[in-house]
Formats: structure tokens, C-alpha cells, sequence
């Protein structure tokens, strides 16, 4: 078998290259998502590009949702609307210090 550990022999490591959290991080901790990112690649380890896209579909949420923050977002962004909302209505004041008018600091 002459290609028996390659990437060893070569010094490389394709799978780092793959993995978006999976470089060298400061300190030597893991990255943010590097949990999110792990449970997905282990879902999918083995089945096939098929299978894995429909099985570990929730996992493959979570890191998206890890990486980009689309749901909290959007989620940010309907509560500004509603609280928006309430003001225009009359049922809401929010408090000075949300409006600017906070009290000098010594």
C-alpha cells in the first residue's frame, strides 16, 4: 500500500482545510461553532452525501445558525417591530436611558 497515510507522510491535513473550525484557534481554544460544526460532520460520517443531507438536517441547522445568526436576527428584528408598534399604539414609553436621556455621570 504506498498511499497508506498520506497526508501524514506529506505533512498536510486536508480535513483542517475542510473544516472551517477546525484550524489552530488563539489560546487553544476551541472555536464558537467548532461543537455545532463537529456534530454535523459525525452525523453525516459514512452515509453519503444523500442520506447525510436529509438525515442531519437539524444538525446542519445549528451550525448555520451558529455561524450566521439568521434566526436570532430575525428574531431581534420582530421584536424592534412589535415594540415599535406598541409605541406608535400609545401602550409602551420605554425609559429614558433607551431614549438618550440618561443622567450625567460624575
Amino acid at each position: 500500500m504506498p498511499f497508506w497515510e498520506l497526508q501524514r507522510q506529506l505533512g498536510i491535513d486536508v480535513d483542517r482545510w475542510l473544516l472551517r473550525q477546525s484550524t489552530a484557534q488563539p489560546y487553544g481554544k476551541a472555536a464558537a461553532c467548532h461543537a455545532f460544526e463537529r456534530e454535523w460532520v459525525e452525523c453525516g460520517h459514512g452515509l453519503g452525501q444523500t442520506r447525510a443531507r436529509r438525515e442531519c438536517q437539524p444538525e446542519y441547522e445549528d451550525f448555520m445558525e451558529c455561524m450566521h445568526r439568521t434566526k436570532l436576527a430575525m428574531r431581534l428584528r420582530t421584536i424592534l417591530e412589535q415594540r415599535d408598534k406598541m409605541i406608535k399604539e400609545g401602550k409602551y414609553t420605554p425609559p429614558d436611558y433607551h431614549k438618550g436621556k440618561e443622567e450625567p455621570r460624575p
